[in-house]
């Protein structure tokens, strides 16, 4: 897209790369509408199928603005004074974004949730398999992104937009109906009610019950099994000690039922269940928090990462280039690579060292990913070091459409590390996201995940706009046209500076972090009955025998 923004709609470097945040920031926003929708009542099938319709009414608008001669502006292959867009083609290309980004807002929090929802997430079920669902999840979609980058790319820089648009769009009308299919094979969740209205009433009763003094045993706290049926399928949340003071809303008495019904107000009373349902999205947040800039040091790198392979040699021979669009391959190559080593090397050779089933922690598994991106981000400033040399030395710093003679394949080593580090963080987020969360929160959950990209990539465009004011105009570390003449580099060692105070950040708030215990229920026999088995997240077994 970049591409098409700055080729086809002649739009100025930095305007089209903040069109592109901004659309990625609006698209990791709307998934916080869909998983409302979708947990309150629509339920995760019905909100990805009325998603995925929108998306691709967004799909036609883009393919029909790439089509029309009058939606575009002329073509302008010197990129020198070139006619920018319309207001109208502008707005034309603002509908079609702005329809995926409502599409995408059904899809996104819920399509990982349902695919885990078809099989048994327990943790004695995770425990006893050899594959991690969260690992092939993302392989299946690097996989997507690897068919994108080279068939869909190709066919956008050597046949044309019109096709290289089409075919997604008819791409996914084909992957909409084979969703709708298939619905008689799946599990469907009926949905809990809203988190949002849950969470509110454990707030309000517990600020109605500010001045009660919390009892020393958490069994005199309030519960009821048969009121949190519908939230807790499999298994409650147990009593934790962190922030007690939401433990009020717990506290019973006689004028916080309603009537002779024995059911209870639930803005006056809370079961425990509710409580920690708060409490345990309280402990994400600043876990979630710290992924907000490691986004916004990353948003806007993969445009300016295409905008430097477009001045470099592409060739893999004499007659064949890599379009610049498709050099970020190489990141979702290492995604595809790196995760079955993970899970069939790493994984085995981690348990042995800490006895953790999984091998590492979701919390260390991010945190190495941070490191990781840290140094992808130095390697970066440096091979834009060592291009402009080039350009410098063959006096091409004031041609910005000339192909210096370097390769393009210097910018591997920075795609190889910044596909690694996804392979930590990213997988590693979403894993977190969805085991830490309580169970009917986590399409809420799901969507928390990207609205951590939404505010990374609007605080990244906020960043990139702050730069390109304020760096001057001869020597603007950014400019609009001839990247030769930018300091790229810079804006480089500024994410880096950027990411180590956020890794200092996540590390302290990581100590902190207290996981969440959760009882589950697990139909045993050992001659004397029926036992139900008490599971832990600091993996005690408490056995209840039924009588």
């Amino acid at each position: 897209m970049i591409t098409y923004l700055t080729q086809v709609l002649n739009l100025p470097l930095v305007k089209a790369s903040n069109i592109l945040s901004n659309f990625a920031g609006t698209s990791s926003f709307t998934p916080i509408i869909g998983a409302l929708f979708a947990d309150s009542f629509a339920g995760r099938f019905w909100t990805i199928i009325v998603g995925s319709f929108i998306y691709v009414l967004g799909m036609v608008a883009i393919t029909i603005s790439a089509s029309l001669p009058q939606l575009r502006p002329p073509p302008c292959p010197t990129q020198e004074s070139c006619v920018e867009a319309s207001s109208l083609q502008l707005w034309m290309l603002y509908l079609a974004l702005l329809l995926t980004s409502l599409g995408t807002g059904g899809i996104r929090p819920c399509v990982v949730t349902f695919a885990a929802d078809q099989i048994d997430m327990s943790r004695a079920k995770t425990e006893s398999r050899k594959w991690n669902f969260f690992n092939w999840y993302y392989f299946c979609m690097g996989l997507a992104s690897l068919l994108a980058l080279t068939v869909v790319v190709y066919i956008q820089d050597n046949v044309g937009w019109s096709w290289g648009l089409g075919i997604p769009t008819i791409a996914m009308v084909l992957s909409l109906v084979a969703f709708v299919l298939g619905s008689p094979l799946y599990k469907k969740i009926k949905p809990g009610g809203s988190p949002f209205v849950r969470a509110a009433q454990v707030i309000v009763a517990a600020v109605r019950k500010r001045k009660s003094v919390p009892p020393d045993d958490p069994a005199a706290l309030y519960h009821n099994k048969i009121l949190d049926l519908d939230i807790s399928t499999n298994g409650r949340l147990l009593h934790s000690n962190q922030f007690k003071c939401l433990d009020r809303a717990a506290i019973a008495s006689d004028s916080d039922m309603k009537g002779s019904s024995g059911w209870p107000n639930l803005w006056r009373l809370a079961t425990v269940h509710r409580v920690e349902e708060v409490k345990t999205v309280a402990r994400l947040v600043p876990i979630w928090a710290a992924t907000i800039l490691q986004v916004a040091s990353h948003s806007h790198i993969s445009s300016f990462t295409i905008q430097q392979a477009r001045t470099m040699d592409r060739h893999l021979s004499p007659s064949f280039e890599i379009p610049p669009a498709t050099m970020s391959i190489f990141s979702t190559l290492t995604v595809i690579l790196v995760l079955p080593l993970y899970e069939h090397l790493f994984v085995p050779l981690a348990r042995r060292l800490t006895q953790n089933h999984a091998g590492i922690t979701c919390l260390q598994r991010m945190g190495i990913g941070f490191g990781i991106s840290i140094i992808a981000s130095v390697v970066s400033g440096l091979v834009e070091i060592k291009r402009k040399m080039v350009a410098t030395r063959y006096n091409l710093l004031d041609s910005p459409t000339a192909i210096i003679p370097i390769s393009a394949f210097w910018l591997v080593p920075q795609y190889f590390l910044q596909g690694l580090s996804e392979v930590f963080v990213a997988v590693g987020h979403i894993e977190f996201l969805y085991d830490q969360s309580p169970e009917s929160m986590r399409s809420t959950a799901a969507a928390l995940y990207w609205i951590a990209i939404a505010i990374g990539s609007y605080m990244s465009t906020l960043m990139v706009t702050l730069v390109h004011r304020y760096t001057g105009e001869r020597r603007n570390w950014l400019p609009d046209r001839n990247l030769n003449r930018g300091r790229l580099e810079d804006y480089y060692w500024l994410v880096s500076g950027v990411q180590v105070v956020n890794l200092v950040y996540y590390v302290v708030c990581a100590s902190y972090y207290k996981y969440k215990s959760i009882e589950e229920s697990v139909e045993k026999n050992d001659g004397d009955g029926d036992v139900d088995a008490l599971l832990t997240d600091d993996n005690r077994e408490i056995e209840m025998v039924k009588k």
